[in-house]
């Protein structure tokens, strides 16, 4: 990992031969031939010739791709793509504490694995510990801050996880973050405080965007080391990952084609071969994993029902950013027209579990702590907070909607420092609308039309997030991603879905092309977009 510490007369139409020559280096070449089209136009209603073919010169060439924003291949995330979907739920939808699924629990996941690691260390080893250190890279680096990185980070390292922390010891942190806290290893005992965890260099060569270094030292010298990746949606690895050895899925898919040809060939619904798969590949019963999805449902309408009991408040950070859920909610009810009070609704709900993220309070990865509203606000407006479908519907609902953020995690992307905010509400989106139509009962073609329409309709969006901070324009996009996927439910479920000239692959590759090629500035660094354009005062 290498580290740049420094923070650039014929009988052609006129302009044919433009339109026959080949882009300049570095410029998209479809964009070059429509504007080399419009100016062949030009001179053919105009009379004027264009200039020369050397004018190609004076074109400007693209910025080479700034370091940082190529996948290592030796990552288990990239390697993943080339067998079946082996993602187990558990896995998938993670409890923890906001704002970031891979800048707040990924961290924290990392550095309370390396401080089990250090506890198995041999006794005369860890005798001779005195500190821990922790270096963040990338996009933890540049945006860390506003993501509380440093606090989570400082939280796994004296032994707490994402999942059974109390976010009030986060809170606390933040408004006193002087305090130290007692760390025992073995014999040897010291103390950690946020000094310990390092915002290195933002910018580099790295595995991944999201890169970061544990330490165990014995004064100068490093007794323990390892670098570790959050790559997205609380998922985390290291450097000489090896996944956990599962079971195989009785019906592998890598795609969603291959998942409708199980489901058509058998008889089954989206959930049944997703849940099939589950119980093969987690060696779970069928009891079990219901359990969980009804500890995860449960979890996604408290969050709701928190974010809309909370008062108006200003969120931390600099922005000032007023809640505004409860107020959203209240108005909505009010709303004279029926179908509008119903959009009002469902966006107070995503607001409320946007809010609670940006709070710092727990959330659940669906599939990123940036989108966590989206979800939530489905679950509760189809259950409790609305329609009031069975519980069992509900289930059915999120073993679809973990399907379509499988395909998307598989062959693209979760993180919004790989992909922009495409990969995160985008995603969380396409999610929502096929967990709408599973849990209205359509068939497999009607869950993969919304999901597609759903991410079609965010494809390209930014992570720009102002001051470091999930707050804008992270929280009222929750707002409308859920809205967006009962849109793509809606059309899905009302066209004839063999009519669908988009599949949902195609718009996933889609996806993945577009963020590879998207400017690194747009990536999880607030280097651009509103993070450049609102001035704070």
């Amino acid at each position: 990992m290498s580290i740049d510490r420094t923070d650039g007369t014929s009988s052609t139409l006129p302009g044919q031969d433009l339109l026959a020559a080949d882009a300049p280096d570095g410029i998209d070449r479809r964009a070059f031939l429509m504007r080399s089209a419009v100016i062949g136009a030009t001179a053919v209603l105009t009379g004027c010739q264009p200039a020369g073919t050397d004018q190609k010169a004076a074109l400007p060439t693209a910025a080479p791709p700034p370091p940082g924003s190529k996948l290592s291949p030796e990552l288990e995330v990239v390697k993943k793509s080339k067998g079946p979907v082996m993602t187990t739920l558990e896995e998938f939808y993670k409890v923890g504490p906001g704002p970031s699924s891979s800048h707040t629990i990924g961290p924290m996941r990392i550095t309370y694995d390396f401080y089990q690691r250090c506890t198995k260390l041999p006794a005369d080893q860890l005798a001779k510990a005195t500190a821990l250190k922790v270096h963040l890279y990338g996009s933890l680096s540049a945006t860390g801050k506003g993501h509380g990185t440093e606090r989570a980070a400082l939280a796994g390292i004296i032994g707490k996880e994402p999942a059974t922390i109390d976010p009030a010891f986060l809170d606390e942190l933040a408004a006193k973050p002087d305090q130290v806290f007692p760390v025992t290893l073995g014999s040897a005992a010291f103390n950690a405080s946020l000094k310990d965890i390092i915002y290195d260099a933002p910018k580099g060569d790295f595995p991944h965007p999201n890169t970061m270094t544990c330490k165990l030292m014995a004064g100068d010298a490093v007794l323990l080391e390892q670098e570790y990746y959050s790559v997205g949606g609380g998922f985390i690895e290291w450097k000489g990952y090896t996944p956990p050895k599962k079971g195989q899925p009785k019906y592998p898919y890598a795609t969603m084609k291959e998942l409708q040809a199980h489901a058509e060939r058998e008889k089954l619904t989206v959930a049944q071969v997703v849940m099939a798969n589950e119980v093969a590949v987690s060696g779970k019963t069928e009891a079990e994993v219901n359990a969980f999805l009804d500890k995860i449902s449960t979890a996604m309408v408290n969050i709701v029902k928190s974010g809309l009991a909370a008062p108006e408040a200003t969120l931390p950070g600099p922005i000032k950013l007023k809640t505004k859920a409860g107020d959203v909610y209240r108005r909505a009810l009010d709303d004279k027209y029926e179908r509008q009070k119903g959009v009002g609704v469902v966006a107070a709900y995503a607001l409320a579990g946007s809010e609670e993220n940006a709070r710092g309070h727990l959330v659940v990865t669906a599939p990123t702590g940036g989108s966590a509203g989206v979800l939530p606000a489905l679950v509760y407006s189809i259950g409790e907070g609305g329609r009031k479908l069975p519980q069992q519907k509900i289930r059915e609902g999120l073993l679809a909607a973990a399907c379509v953020g499988y395909l998307c995690k598989h062959n693209a992307t979760l993180a919004g420092a790989e992909g922009g905010c495409q990969a995160e509400i985008g995603v969380a989106s396409a999610m929502g609308a096929a967990l709408l139509s599973q849990a209205h009962d359509y068939p497999h073609q009607v869950v993969a039309n919304a999901a597609e329409s759903s991410l079609e309709h965010h494809l390209g969006m930014t992570c720009d997030p102002v001051a470091g901070f999930v707050q804008v324009p992270c929280i009222e996009r929750c707002a409308y991603g859920a809205v967006k996927a009962w849109v793509g439910f809606l059309i899905a479920s009302n066209e004839i879905p063999i009519n669908r000239r988009v599949d949902f692959d195609t718009t996933v590759e889609a996806m993945a092309l577009t963020a590879k090629e998207m400017n690194a500035k747009y990536k999880e660094t607030s280097e651009g977009g509103l993070a450049v354009s609102l001035v704070l005062c």
